[in-house]
């Protein structure tokens, strides 16, 4: 592998008619934490979306450990080391905390996966105590818990993950952002999409910010923390 683990050249994404992503360039590299900033509508999903092989570019190029994957499929991106906490986590309700983190494994095969439950087990002492509960009677924070926990079952190099803060109390924010911090920590990469601005730059590395599917703005956490251009940016004025 050479250079970033993740690279977006010069992206140009549309839906039907209509350019949400103009020209994004931005890189995640091995052991980074990147939040990409914005508003609502700025692109930042479309963003992820790219990213994984679910929406794919107009022109430009995805590359991952600097192998072109621009036309590769979900499954293969995954197999390369991405996985997603999706925005509103999409658990299977009606399935087990066990069975929704066992999905996680289901493409790299199920070799380990009682080192792997203990792993997430550590990291989230209440799913052992929910492991038999259906996902769906869950908490929103236990049920964010079990999102972020099944992306890491997939052992990846790089995790995606799409507004973590949505939807949970301000104590729960808190405490998911330290587990974020944990996971980067421990040496994985991760791309967060985030409207908090001030609490993804307090745990990142770097950032970007998008505005009406351009970036815009970017620099280290330290920068844009301190940046008024920031402010104008990301609130528009």
């Amino acid at each position: 592998m050479s250079g970033p683990l993740l690279s977006l050249e010069n992206v140009t994404t549309y839906y039907g008619q209509m350019r949400i992503l103009e020209g994004v360039s931005l890189h995640v590299d091995n052991g980074e934490l990147v939040c990409l900033l914005g508003g609502n509508a700025s692109g930042k999903s479309t963003t992820l979306k790219t990213i994984l092989g679910i929406v794919r570019p107009r022109s430009g190029r995805v590359l991952l450990g600097g192998e072109d994957v621009t036309g590769w499929p979900v499954p293969d991106r995954i197999t390369r080391g991405i996985a997603i906490v999706p925005e509103n986590r999409r658990l299977f309700g009606d399935m087990t905390v066990r069975e929704n983190l066992e999905l996680g494994a289901v493409l790299r095969g199920r070799d380990k996966l009682d080192a792997d439950f203990d792993r997430i087990h550590a990291l989230f002492p209440r799913l052992l105590e929910r492991r038999s509960q259906l996902a769906g009677t869950l908490s929103g924070g236990e049920q964010q818990m079990v999102a972020i926990g099944r992306a890491l079952m997939s052992r990846p190099q790089l995790l995606l993950m799409d507004e973590p803060s949505m939807g949970l109390s301000p104590a729960l924010v808190q405490q998911n952002f330290r587990i974020i911090k944990d996971i980067h920590e421990s040496g994985v990469a991760v791309l967060m999409v985030e409207q908090n601005a001030s609490m993804a730059l307090s745990i990142a590395d770097r950032g970007y910010v998008l505005s009406t599917g351009e970036i815009v703005l970017e620099g280290s956490a330290a920068e844009l923390l301190r940046s008024e251009d920031l402010k104008r940016a990301y609130l528009g004025r």
